[in-house]
């Protein structure tokens, strides 16, 4: 057996380490409660958690509806936030490394690249929206501006060619704006309230406005892709959840912070949402999901100029936090000798252009029942994987060690757990069949929640083998 020192100097020459993807030394893990509530605040209180809100309102439901959909979902989805939380505190290791232990040290990259694909959605998404703030804000100052082609997709390219600049300079150059991004969102949502309030006649009118489903089957049709949407809204952070908590002082902190904040800002955020969205039915005869495009329509330019700036920094700030760090750990794992976090972020901006986001952010059909529902197809079943694996194979022990070295307890076929990539394209195969076979449609429809019972079943299956499951060099 080799020694300490000897063991070191393999894994830091080994293909599959760099100081990135390393496990936080213990000095680092400096997260206490607070930070994990203020972390869940500055990434719930965003743009779209206003929109997933307003169009459950656009999609029929009544206020009450809306903000239980979104109350009960991130209930749910707490819970795999959570038991994927754990290794990261234990180990201090991030995602795309927790998975090697499941998937293989080589096989993590089918999971770490399906989650590094969808945050470029979620980053071209986020990018869609600052562009549109600032054509909207260049529309108010110049209204010539408002009638030349391609305009918002000028601003689009110019929006993504600032958050590709921060990138490159290093995110530590917000870090210290990131503080400041939710207090700032939640002065633009508390300005839209107070529009909405004065123009409406006040809470009852803005309320009021009944349930646009005629029987409980029509409810229930909604319902339930709007609850799995609203489950896979978080499915992405459920999964590389230990990127945060590696820095966790204790598991108390982690848990005990994100239970406060994430189901209680989603929600409260949530509400403004619905009480806006509502009174633009009544305002306008319609309702208006986007908050850009309901602040174009303010009459006050100085009010308009100074919520879609506060909108452009906040988002910035969001897109950077939320939906770079991940897929930068996870384009890095792919070889990690070459891809530094750095790079991983670059990559993550270039992706974010082909995702087409102004598609996906068409109406509340393709957002919620296209988007939403299809990638948690297969984030539900790579939740199942890891938990099953973590929780009832392993028992919760991992050996750090081999998780960074080819050859050892991890390699399991040449690198990948062929039983784990089978269990991921079962769970994802049956979600999606609900796609193409109309008489089983409830099985896309709650697609994160089948994949996993399905994944989580099928690789408990394989891996019970006392010759699979138990530790063996």
């Amino acid at each position: 057996m080799p020694s300490a020192p000897d063991n070191q100097a393999r894994i830091h020459s080994s293909s599959l380490y760099n100081e990135d993807l390393a496990p936080v030394a213990p000095e680092r893990r400096t997260w206490g409660t607070y930070n994990y509530a203020a972390l869940w605040v500055s990434m719930s209180v965003n743009i779209l958690t206003y929109m997933l809100a307003a169009s459950l309102i656009q999609g029929g439901m009544d206020w009450k509806q809306a903000v239980l959909t979104i109350f009960i979902g991130n209930t749910i989805v707490l819970a795999p936030m959570l038991l994927n939380a754990h290794p990261g505190a234990r180990y201090g290791v991030p995602f795309p490394v927790l998975a090697r232990a499941s998937f293989g040290v080589l096989g993590a990259n089918v999971p770490a690249v399906l989650r590094a694909l969808v945050a470029c959605g979620w980053f071209g998404i986020q990018t869609w929206i600052g562009g549109e703030a600032i054509s909207t804000l260049i529309g108010v100052i110049n209204p010539a501006w408002r009638n030349f082609p391609g305009a918002t997709m000028i601003c689009f390219l110019a929006f993504w060619a600032i958050n590709l600049a921060v990138v490159v300079a290093g995110v530590e150059y917000i870090r210290l704006l990131q503080g400041i991004s939710a207090p700032i969102l939640l002065g633009v949502g508390l300005l839209l309230l107070g529009w909405a309030y004065t123009n409406a006649g006040g809470f009852g009118p803005m309320l009021s406005a009944p349930s646009q489903f005629a029987t409980t089957a029509d409810f229930l049709k909604f319902l339930i892709p709007a609850l799995n949407g609203t489950v896979g809204f978080w499915a992405t952070v459920s999964l590389n959840i230990p990127d945060f908590t590696r820095f966790a002082r204790s598991q108390r902190d982690q848990m005990i912070g994100q239970a406060i904040a994430l189901p209680t800002t989603m929600t409260l955020y949530s509400f403004i949402g619905v009480a806006v969205t509502s009174a633009t039915v009544l305002i306008y005869g319609n309702a208006i999901w986007d908050p850009v495009q309901l602040l174009s329509r303010f009459k006050s330019p100085v009010a308009v100029i100074v919520s879609l700036l506060a909108i452009l920094l906040a988002t910035l700030n969001v897109n950077i936090g939320a939906n770079v760090v991940s897929p930068a750990n996870d384009f890095s794992n792919l070889w990690p000798r070459r891809i530094s976090f750095k790079t991983g972020g670059i990559i993550t901006c270039f992706m974010g252009i082909p995702m087409m986001p102004w598609k996906l952010l068409a109406n509340h059909k393709t957002f919620i029942f296209g988007w939403l529902g299809g990638y948690a197809a297969f984030l539900g079943p790579v939740a199942g994987i890891m938990i099953c694996d973590y929780f009832v194979i392993r028992r919760r022990i991992l050996l750090v060690d081999d998780l960074y070295l080819r050859g050892e307890f991890y390699e399991f076929s040449r690198g990948f757990n062929w039983r784990a990539v089978g269990a991921l394209a079962l769970g994802a195969g049956i979600a999606l069949s609900g796609l193409l076979i109309e008489p089983v449609r409830f099985l896309y429809d709650y697609s994160w929640f089948v994949g996993f019972a399905i994944s989580f079943g099928a690789y408990f299956a394989m891996m019970r083998k006392p010759s699979v499951a138990t530790f063996h060099g």
